[in-house]
């Protein structure tokens, strides 16, 4: 009985994260408004489970909504904060707020109706929407001074954690899921008297939401987001009054960095960040292969087919390049027809495998979907072998692609050459 309680509870969060993580993730494409409404949508649904609903653990006694329910929408407006600003996140609390107080304001006025009983023995029980009207305010009010709490203390803990992210969000989730149990039990036991057993159980079982959640977060940077976009740590006066809009100018950054043609990142975007992914990989004791690609006789397409079909040349390149491209890595477009890929913690054997595989698609898919079969030659180096600044990289991986060009193209020429 215990033990299916438990895991019922992880089940719960299991699906509460990954539907609500989903809704966050595309954002973009669904709209703000989609994950709001979904956060929104179950505030009666925990507030009810946590005033009546109970089950037994080992631990204690606690209530799914409060545990499952509360503590995760809690650290959803955290992760929203994170990816969005102060504008977004005060968005969901405040419309929480106001919406509560309008049930109470509302029911005020319903109570003073005289009803009739449609349905035998069904009568509206106005007694306990009061309560659930209280408790639902009270809660909201928790849920402010709570995100307004774990958002400073996120932020205040930037310095003492650094880039440890999970323990980051363990510790501020633990402290204020903390404090909000202690707030809540009170109304409980003012209205209900509730016993101080549903008060520790509530917490233990908040813990333990806590570490479940944050070992979900964790999964989602490893497996489907990049953990440098979700590092902040911003000033106290930033938290809820400045408008950061940090991802935004980020997006707006990156589009104004991409080449339209080919998706890959402009020369300029090179010469700013590729000093520091290499410095980044070195300090790590990581290697970093760059991979320099030029399309074979380019210019005689262009010559002979007109430019036209050399933008189609690049567009299909580029597009093949990008696929190949892992997420930790990066590409830009640095001349005409020269591409260059960084490849973070990519040893040399392996770039060259890389390479070699990129070669034969762009040589087997251009044969079917261009107009004349696309070749090009790559030059590999690897940091810090080949060079422990850029520049020394840059230069020994451009000889490797000459050298790959007068060895008749269609070709890859690295520390371990394939023939």
């Amino acid at each position: 009985m215990l033990s299916s309680n438990v895991f019922l509870l992880v089940v719960q969060a299991t699906l509460y994260f990954t539907v609500m993580m989903t809704l966050l993730r595309a954002r973009k494409s669904l709209g703000i408004g989609v994950f709001m409404c979904a956060l929104g949508v179950m505030h009666f649904l925990e507030t009810y489970l946590a005033s009546v609903f109970y089950i037994q653990l080992p631990f204690g006694i606690i209530s799914p909504g409060s545990t499952v329910m509360f503590s995760g929408k809690l650290l959803m407006i955290l992760l929203l904060y994170i990816r969005e600003d102060a504008a977004v996140v005060r968005q969901p609390i405040y419309g929480l707020l106001i919406g509560n107080f309008l049930i109470v304001g509302l029911v005020m006025i319903l109570r003073n109706h005289n009803t009739v009983s449609v349905v035998p023995g069904h009568v509206p029980d106005i007694g306990f929407v009061d309560e659930m009207g209280w408790l639902m305010v009270w809660g909201t009010i928790l849920l402010f001074l709570d995100s307004v709490g774990i958002i400073v203390l996120y932020e205040r803990m930037g310095n003492l954690f650094g880039r440890h992210l999970g323990w980051r969000f363990l510790f501020c989730g633990a402290v204020m899921l903390s404090f909000d149990q202690a707030g809540f039990y009170l109304a409980l036991r003012y209205i209900s008297q509730a016993p101080i057993e549903v008060f520790l159980g509530g917490w233990m079982a908040k813990m333990f939401a806590t570490v479940v959640y944050t070992g979900f977060f964790i999964t989602y940077l490893k497996f489907f987001d990049d953990e440098k976009r979700w590092l902040t740590h911003r000033p106290f006066r930033d938290v809820f009054q400045v408008l950061t809009f940090r991802e935004r100018y980020q997006d707006l950054l990156e589009t104004t960095s991409l080449d339209h043609l080919t998706g890959a990142f402009l020369r300029r975007r090179y010469d700013a960040h590729a000093p520091e992914i290499l410095k980044e990989c070195l300090e790590a004791g990581k290697p970093l292969s760059m991979l320099i690609f030029d399309i074979d006789h380019f210019k005689g397409v262009n010559d002979r087919l007109g430019h036209q079909v050399g933008d189609q040349v690049l567009k299909a390149v580029g597009k093949l390049l990008k696929e190949n491209v892992r997420q930790q890595d990066s590409l830009y477009r640095v001349g005409g027809e020269e591409f260059v890929m960084l490849a973070c913690h990519l040893s040399a054997d392996k770039a060259v495998g890389l390479a070699e595989r990129i070669r034969k698609q762009i040589e087997q898919v251009s044969d079917v979907t261009l107009p004349e079969k696309v070749t090009v030659s790559i030059g590999v180096a690897c940091a810090p072998d080949d060079g422990a600044r850029l520049d020394d990289l840059f230069r020994v991986a451009d000889q490797r692609l000459y050298e790959a060009k007068h060895r008749g193209r269609n070709r890859v020429s690295g520390p371990s050459p394939l023939a």
